[in-house]
């Protein structure tokens, strides 16, 4: 799908601010507010919005955040490792790689003691040859 200009910028608006007013997204956009709703379910039904999220204040936030990178034992695949990832709560994202690291998996978790288990549990997953912490020292930016 071709996003035009209203689009870039209605997303741009619920990017900056998810829970914007319809009113307040439609003056940003320059649209009528049921022009501006009709918009946002053709961009949800056409899956560019897939989802509305919520952003914890400082103080609700995990303590601990890292991304392991995994590599794979010959044969072994994604499919084969990835579901077993799946079922851990503190994993909140797990993105295939090209190049040397097969997997990174973002976790979140309360303390570095937690980190550890799950960095365990990662690592004894049949399939992983390596499971190596790089643990996240400040979020400069982020834009999901």
């Amino acid at each position: 799908m071709m996003l035009d200009d209203k689009d870039k910028i209605l997303i741009a608006a619920l990017r900056r601010n998810a829970r914007e007013s319809l009113v307040g997204l439609a003056r940003n956009v320059g649209l009528s507010r049921s022009a501006t709703q009709e918009r946002m379910r053709r961009l949800e039904r056409e899956g560019v919005i897939k989802a509305y999220t919520v952003e914890l204040a400082s103080a609700q936030d995990p303590g601990v955040r890292a991304m392991i990178a995994v590599t794979f034992e010959p044969g072994f695949r994604c499919k084969q490792v990835v579901p077993r990832l799946a079922g851990i709560p503190e994993v909140v994202a797990c993105h295939s790689l090209t190049g040397s690291i097969d997997l990174m998996v973002n976790v979140a978790c309360d303390s570095n003691a937690t980190l550890n288990r799950i960095r365990d549990m990662v690592a004894s997953v049949p399939g992983v040859a390596t499971a190596t912490t790089h643990i996240v020292l400040a979020t400069e930016w982020a834009r999901d």
